[in-house]
């Protein structure tokens, strides 16, 4: 399957919302596969030359990732996602959060909530992961450190790992 679809980002502050939706040329098996599991979110988790790298993983509700983005000269900054509502191949609820290596949270840097939503299609699997932040002030905080190119290359790259039947 092949897709024309790109990235779409959309930011909501009125509502202090952030939409990214994107539809893969993968069922969704595949695709839920690429987003809770640690050996397939560290091939396409972070826009290279960054790489993700597990520290550990647990996805249930109440349990977490907590991972590194490894920069190429091995600098490392961590980020926790907390699984707060999993509805198997269908979406899971997360608190997404930037920490130390030990999972406490960094107070400085915004915390969101919100789904990721996994729907089939003709062509394959869109999904549609929607994060809230308490502020305005917070969107823009991610948008200033790279967030829409980040996430778009990322998706591009689990795009390329779906056409390469890597995952």
């Amino acid at each position: 399957m092949k897709t024309n679809h790109k990235t779409l980002i959309i930011k909501d502050l009125k509502e202090k919302s952030v939409l990214v939706s994107r539809e893969f040329s993968a069922p969704r098996d595949k695709v839920w596969r690429a987003y809770t599991q640690s050996e397939y979110l560290e091939k396409w988790w972070g826009p290279q030359p960054w790489k993700a790298e597990t520290k550990s993983i647990s996805f249930t509700v109440g349990g977490y990732w907590l991972y590194a983005m490894v920069s190429p000269e091995n600098e490392k900054h961590w980020g926790r996602m907390d699984y707060t509502t999993i509805r198997p191949m269908e979406s899971f609820e997360i608190k997404d959060s930037f920490c130390d290596e030990e999972g406490n949270n960094n107070p400085t840097l915004p915390v969101s909530s919100g789904s990721i939503v996994f729907t089939p299609t003709k062509t394959g699997t869109l999904v549609e992961f929607k994060m809230y932040y308490a502020t305005e002030k917070e969107i823009e905080t991610i948008i200033e450190m790279g967030f829409e190119q980040g996430i778009t290359a990322c998706l591009e790259q689990l795009e390329k790992l779906f056409q390469e039947n890597k995952i």
